[in-house]
């Protein structure tokens, strides 16, 4: 059997020199693995050795690092007849999480190890792929905005959210979208358009997990309200906790959304990077695109009577 290739995000937080790869030669090994380990400095170089492996014999393909060089590493995989592996390097490490590959290392080699497979969605923008989610607008930079608040000011959850939220109105505008699903348009004034690959458990300011990620639909949440008391409403009386789950937004599943607007171009963020698309934006579910390595299921049985 050919080694397997591996393609590491050696310009990652979680990637200590040296350190890191002498951890995951031996981790390797122990499961019995010959594994390639390639160490990418920069974002075109992972995309030149997930291209490179994708051409050779091996049979698995595994990326380590965050939700980004998976996601690039998955598009390039999913057109191949290759098996893809998770190694969970970087900070949120969301994919992952959803696909209960553990945290640890080892024992996420373990799993590849294993051999167990899954058939899993993807999702497409304008032909560029994504594992996770999409969005546009206010909602992406108020949450990037508040976990700033929170690691420099020491501020709590709420009060970081709060203080993001009212930043971001004074120098992000709402968007005035149409948004066509199933044939059908609807016309929003909205701080932001989320769509998500399968569907998510989220409440205003954290996107939860997905309970299954092979459903064939893309998951697209906007806001009822335009307006900014509308949304500042909302902020309040979720720090409040009065606010209930996702109930004052409108969530739509299909397979295929488009999003247009009057811009030529706008800043979309997916897979924890944000991109400078030109509009209309199309998106699209690809229905078991991607096999990939995963825990295997427990099913638990009780004693005969």
């Amino acid at each position: 059997m050919p080694p397997i290739e591996v393609i590491i995000n050696a310009a990652g937080g979680s990637f200590v020199e040296n350190e890191t790869e002498q951890k995951l030669k031996d981790a390797f090994a122990a499961n019995g693995l010959d594994a390639n380990i390639r160490l990418a400095k920069t974002g075109p170089q992972i995309g030149e050795f997930a291209e490179s492996a994708a051409k050779s014999d091996a049979e698995i393909i595994v990326a380590g690092g965050g939700d980004g060089t998976i996601s690039s590493v998955a598009a390039i995989v999913s057109k191949t007849d290759k098996t893809f592996g998770v190694l969970p390097l970087g900070t949120l490490n969301n994919f992952s999480k959803d696909l209960q590959i553990p945290q640890d290392i080892d024992e996420a080699i373990r799993i590849i190890a294993d051999g167990n497979t899954a058939e899993i969605d993807l999702a497409e923008l304008n032909g560029r792929v994504f594992i996770n989610n999409s969005s546009i607008g206010l909602y992406p930079r108020i949450v990037r905005n508040r976990v700033q608040q929170q690691q420099r000011l020491g501020y709590g959850k709420w009060r970081a959210a709060f203080w993001a939220t009212l930043r971001m109105f004074r120098i992000s505008p709402f968007l005035k979208v149409g948004i066509v699903v199933d044939g059908k348009f609807f016309l929003r004034k909205t701080p932001f358009v989320f769509v998500g690959n399968n569907e998510y458990d989220m409440d205003f300011y954290n996107i939860g997990r997905r309970a299954a990620m092979d459903k064939g639909k893309l998951s697209v949440y906007f806001l009822h309200r335009g307006g900014r008391l509308g949304v500042i409403s909302l902020l309040l009386r979720t720090i409040a906790g009065t606010a209930k789950q996702w109930r004052e937004f409108e969530e739509v599943l299909s397979e295929t959304v488009s999003i247009q607007t009057r811009r030529k171009r706008m800043h979309v963020a997916f897979d924890g990077e944000v991109y400078t698309m030109e509009t209309p934006l199309q998106y699209k579910i690809l229905p078991k695109a991607l096999r990939v390595l995963v825990p295997k299921i427990e099913i638990e049985t009780g004693e005969n009577a």
